[in-house]
Parts: C-alpha cells; structure tokens; sequence
C-alpha cells in the first residue's frame, strides 16, 4: 500500500476536542458521586488551618497565572513597550506553567476528596464547577499547543479559558476565605 493511500492513525481533530470535555465531566462526576470527608488534611492541616492554607496556595497559583499571562504577552508581542521576548522567555513561561499545574493538584485534590462537587449554594456551586473546568481547560491548553495545525486563536482561547478558570477559583474560594468568608458580588 502507498504511504499516501495509508489510513491516518491520528485521531481527528473532535476527538481531541472531546477530551477536554471528557476531563471536565469525569471530575464533575466523580465529584458529584464521592462521600466528602470533611476530616480531610491537606499538608497535616485539618479544618480551618487547611483552609486558610489552601487560600495561600490558591493565591500563589492566582500569581503564577498572572505571570503566565505577561509571559506569554511577551512572548506574542503584546506587551507594550517590552520589545521581543528573549528566548529563555518561552522556558520560562513552560517552567512556570509546570509549577502552577502542580501547585493546582493538592489544592484540587483538598478540595474534590474533602467536599465533592457541591451545588448548595451559588458560590459554592460556581467554585465547584469552576474546579472542573479547571482541569478541561488545562488539558485542552496542552492539546492546542501540541497541535499546531489548529486554528491561531485557539491558543489565545485556551489560555485565557484556563486563566479565567484559575481566577475565577480563587475569587470564590481563596479570596473569599482570606476577606473574612465574603468577596464583593457574593
């Protein structure tokens, strides 16, 4: 068989563009049908304590997301008055998204083990669903950038989708926790 005449062993373009949605709905899923434990410790922290040190990772990756965001300006010259980004920029920004993503995962996992997906009330349920699409975000972000026959707005989108997502998190949650369990507009 001619290489040309060969089946195409990628799968197409929707079933990538699925997978994000697939890691949005599984966590919600599994969120939804997991008991809560709220005895659950984060770093040897219980209750209030894990909370407020959740708050203070939450704010950390709330700063890592706002430098990815000026890096990646940079890097697409959008910054104004900052010229072309210098080639160590764009390890930089690779560094400091590695180091956000991981700082997500035992805030996320305090947060999915100790109190689910919960729909109480409509912080709480924004906070939760917000969670998930987190992570639908990231995973769609890593597509775009290891895909690159994808439309140029895709990556614009999918970064700023997971910024949103991060912000939005931390807003109903760290921010809220830190200002005394009150934030304006909720």
């Amino acid at each position: 068989m001619h290489p040309a005449e060969r089946p195409s062993r990628r799968p197409p373009r929707a079933l990538w563009a699925l997978f994000p949605i697939a890691v949005t709905a599984g966590l919600y899923w599994f969120g939804r049908a997991h008991s809560p434990d709220y005895t659950s410790g984060l770093f040897g922290q219980y209750g209030d304590s894990a909370n407020r040190l959740k708050a203070q990772l939450g704010s950390a990756l709330e700063g890592l997301a706002l430098v990815q965001v000026a890096l990646a300006l940079w890097m697409y010259r959008r910054l104004p008055g900052a010229g072309a980004a210098p080639r160590p920029v764009r390890t930089v920004h690779r560094a400091v998204g590695l180091a956000a993503f991981l700082l997500s995962l035992p805030i996320a996992y305090h947060c999915i083990t100790a109190y689910g997906v919960e729909l109480s009330d409509s912080r709480v349920a924004v906070h939760s669903v917000t969670g998930c699409v987190l992570y639908g975000a990231f995973a769609a972000k890593v597509i775009v950038v290891r895909h690159r026959r994808l439309p140029g707005w895709a990556l614009p989108v999918a970064g700023a989708l997971l910024v949103c997502a991060i912000t939005l998190t931390w807003y109903t949650a760290a921010l809220w926790y830190l200002d005394g369990r009150h934030a304006p507009g909720l």
